[in-house]
Formats: structure tokens, sequence, C-alpha cells
């Protein structure tokens, strides 16, 4: 079995459900576009998804000192692209660590593209959504197209993980991989 936990933010939790919808071989809204061999769809489970959009989520349930935010929104954090990405590593790699996973999935995103970030054993696979939007400021529509964005891009670097293609990932120059 490879277990897979998520810590999501900007993507709702809608990773943790397209993974769960690939083991389960549904048909998910996403999911059914990414190449996953099919003997590794039955090996996969998800262990667990979380929403962590606020500072309090990270420091009591994942057990992370974040960096100081930009702004908060309440108490949700919001940061600028590169923080974004360093707290979605952060992320991935507690709720890995937290959950006793294979593999942990961050996202967040405030200004900017955002962080996706995916981590194994030996590795964290750090990216963005691609897609420009401001917590703060932009329209909702703008918003939830970088969340599509996001939730596309997490899937399509997992897909390349579980596929062990790690020279595929790295001709995409959006990606970097993070040793341990």
């Amino acid at each position: 079995m490879i277990k897979i936990a998520t810590a999501e933010c900007f993507t709702h939790g809608k990773i943790a459900r397209e993974i769960h919808a690939l083991s389960q071989r549904y048909d998910g809204e996403l999911g059914y576009n990414y190449t996953i061999p099919f003997d590794t769809m039955s090996d996969l489970i998800l262990v667990c998804g979380i929403f962590a959009p606020t500072v309090s989520a990270l420091k009591n349930i994942l057990k992370v000192e974040p960096p100081k935010p930009l702004k908060l929104i309440g108490e949700i954090k919001v940061y600028d692209g590169e923080n974004d990405k360093k707290v979605a590593a952060l992320m991935a790699k507690a709720v890995k660590d937290i959950s006793n996973a294979d593999i942990g999935i961050g996202t967040t995103a405030g200004i900017g593209r955002g962080g996706i970030a995916i981590s194994t054993s030996s590795y964290t696979a750090v990216t963005t959504s691609g897609f420009y939007a401001d917590l703060t400021s932009s329209c909702s529509s703008q918003i939830l197209k970088r969340q599509k964005c996001g939730i596309e891009k997490a899937l399509h670097l997992f897909s390349y993980i579980l596929n062990d293609d790690l020279e595929e990932l790295m001709e995409d120059e959006d990606i970097k991989i993070l040793e341990h």
C-alpha cells in the first residue's frame, strides 16, 4: 500500500478527494485525466485530507512553526509566492510524518501563484499553480481559477511521482526537487 496524506489550503481538500476517487476507481472530477498505472491505483490509500488555511492549524495540528504571514484575514494566512512554496513544503512533510504516510501533499496560496509540494521519504517536489491571484483583492473567479490550476498541477505532479519519472519532472522549470 502507498499511503497518502494531504494538508491543503487553497485547494480546499479537493486533491484528497481526487486521490481517494482514483484509489477507489471512482470517476473523479479531475483525477481520471492522469496517468497512474492500473496496478498502482489499487495500492493507493488516502490516510487523511486536512483543510488547513490558518496559522493555528499549522502550529497546533501539523506542529510546524511557519514564517510570519504578510497579512492575516481573520486567522487565515496570506503569504507571497516564495513563502507559499516554503510553507507548502512544510505542510507536505508534516502531514506525511504525522500520519505515517508514504507521500504528503501540501498546498497554500495567498498573493501569487501559490505553493504546491509533494514530499516522499527522499525528496520534496515544489511547484506553483501557474496562475496568479491575490487572496486579498482578486475577484472570486480568479481565486477559483488558481484553485483549479493548483489541483490539476498537484495531480499531474503526483502522477509523475507515482510513475517514478523524475527526469520528466526536471524538464519543467517551475518544479524544484529538494533532497532530504
